[in-house]
């Protein structure tokens, strides 16, 4: 019996690349119209900005997708990216794609040893990167620097390639559940999985200018500021000068941006530090906000200030957002929105046992989304036993705890699990952990989040010292540099909490979800 449950949008064609789907449409119909947008300087006119044509882009890609063969690559073979902030990220990104081999995405705030466990565990033949984050690849592994990369673009330009719509198109590493980050491997057909998002999120049209806070290396950018502005035919504006946050709105000004996309907690720092009311924003339509939970109060100051609307939206490494509100599905204070069109979303039971049957409206569950979803993964790289954890019969769960209302919104409950969020990205405590834990003067460790004020957490590590008596044995510093040292900045703890021992139950796993409990007794001549 067919189950009644599934994706009812559209779904891709058989054949399906994803470099294509975002660039030709728009060369055929608009190829004079500018694409992209680099600004370098907030402050300077629109002239001095790097600006890319939809047929300029289509060509560079086209030409690095014919230097990426000329290498000798074939189809599948990935390709890490590890580059600063420039256009040079989005063109080799989607040449890659565009040539059916599989780019690797990787933050220029990783640090080399975590670079090398990238490189090594997606088996990347090779790793494009800027001077500064050259790192030394094993053998096998060819090296492109910046003069390289550029030399890519001098050839003939190729056609796409003709990849199926589950061809794998480009692979993202996030937290696992063994302490190193998993990869994540999507197909083409993602891009075209996007598109409940056009309406259900955006409001997109042909005619908008999208600023998107985020670097060129971030999935977010990738997506929402470079993938779906290009498929729909509108103009992407990304800034890669100082990072400030008195920048935005003179860009969004600047540059008469019709959306924003940002985390929340760069609308909160662009309210503190700037007087809105003293920039002409009547072009800004409204703006977009994922990667953290956007919390009422600072929904309403926005509004007060701007008169304008935030829409936010939850999405996840292995699906982007399937949860949004948007001009179409008008907010709901405290909730992040509706499925989006086309979706088949649900909370499932937390006990197995209890079956995969969607629970009714105001029950909490599991948020899960149907495996038949053309955004959900083609899998985690190498990671079967990860798999296993996450699918339930045909639905993927992805770890968050969630009802719907009658309405069909959804309110966010946390996390059934111990993955934190730090400014917008997933990191597992067991990586942190494993990274303390090599420490000499560490004897154990458990790391969670801390609320320090509303809806700001910081990740915090709790360390039973080996030796409390000795010079640094209760000493953070030597600690929050070795951190510094092996994990990238996003990742380190900003709080080091020494303590005699750590709360665990009577099989003796550590309670995380207990730490911050077990700090504030401190204060009160508790087991601290």
């Amino acid at each position: 019996m067919k189950s009644r449950w599934g994706y009812t949008g559209e779904l891709p064609p058989t054949r399906f690349n994803m470099a294509r789907y975002c660039l030709e449409a728009a060369v055929w119909a608009t190829p004079d119209k500018v694409a992209l947008i680099v600004a370098s300087d907030a402050h300077a006119p629109l002239a001095e900005a790097e600006c890319w044509t939809y047929r300029q882009l289509d060509d560079a890609v086209r030409r690095t997708a014919a230097g990426l063969r000329g290498l000798g690559l074939e189809p599948g073979a990935r390709v890490m990216i590890r580059m600063g902030n420039t256009s040079d990220y989005a063109l080799l990104f989607f040449g890659a794609i565009a040539a059916g081999c599989v780019p690797l995405p990787s933050s220029a705030q990783l640090t080399e040893e975590e670079a090398d466990f990238l490189l090594a565990d997606s088996g990347a033949q090779l790793l494009a990167v800027s001077d500064e984050l050259a790192i030394t690849p094993p053998p096998g592994v060819r090296v492109l620097g910046p003069a390289d990369t550029a030399a890519l673009r001098t050839g003939e330009p190729a056609d796409y390639a003709d990849t199926a719509a589950g061809d794998p198109a480009f692979l993202i590493y996030t937290s696992g559940t063994t302490g190193q980050p998993k990869g994540v491997l999507h197909a083409q057909r993602s891009a075209w999985g996007r598109r409940p998002m056009y309406q259900g999120w955006y409001g997109i049209r042909p005619d908008d200018v999208i600023l998107h806070a985020g670097a060129f290396n971030w999935t977010y950018t990738l997506g929402v500021g470079l993938t779906d502005p290009w498929a729909n035919g509108a103009t992407t504006v990304l800034y890669n000068g100082p990072r400030d946050a008195t920048v935005w709105p003179v860009l969004m000004e600047q540059f008469q941006a019709t959306l924003f996309a940002a985390v929340p907690g760069l609308y909160r720092q662009i309210l503190k530090y700037n007087d809105l009311r003293t920039f002409n924003l009547s072009s800004l339509r409204h703006g977009l906000t994922a990667g953290e939970a956007l919390s009422v109060a600072l929904l309403e100051q926005w509004r007060a200030v701007t008169g304008k609307e935030l829409y936010e939206a939850l999405g996840m490494s292995e699906c982007s957002t399937y949860i949004s509100s948007s001009p179409q599905a008008p907010v709901k204070p405290g909730s992040p929105g509706k499925a989006q069109p086309g979706r088949c979303v649900a909370a499932l039971p937390v006990d197995r046992e209890a079956g995969d049957e969607p629970l009714p409206s105001s029950e909490i569950g599991l948020l899960a989304v149907h495996r038949s979803d053309p955004g959900l993964m083609l899998g985690y790289w190498n990671r079967p036993d990860e798999e296993a954890l996450v699918y339930r019969g045909d639905w993927f769960i992805g770890g968050d705890l969630a009802h719907f209302d009658a309405d069909g919104c959804m309110f966010y409950h946390g996390r059934n699990d111990d993955v934190m969020n730090a400014m917008g990205y997933r990191v597992s405590p067991l990586e942190v952990e494993h990274c303390l834990s090599q420490h000499p003067a560490v004897l154990e460790v458990a790391v969670t989040e801390l609320r320090v004020r509303e809806q700001v957490s910081v990740i915090a590590a709790f360390v039973v010292p080996r030796d409390p008596d000795e010079p640094d044995g209760m000493d953070a510093a030597p600690l929050l540099n070795y951190a510094h040292e092996h994990l990238a900045a996003y990742k380190c703890p900003r709080e080091i909490i020494f303590t005699d021992a750590l709360p665990r139950t009577a099989n003796g796993k550590v309670l995380r979800r207990e730490l911050a409990q077990w700090r504030r007794s401190s204060v009160d001549g508790g087991p601290l």
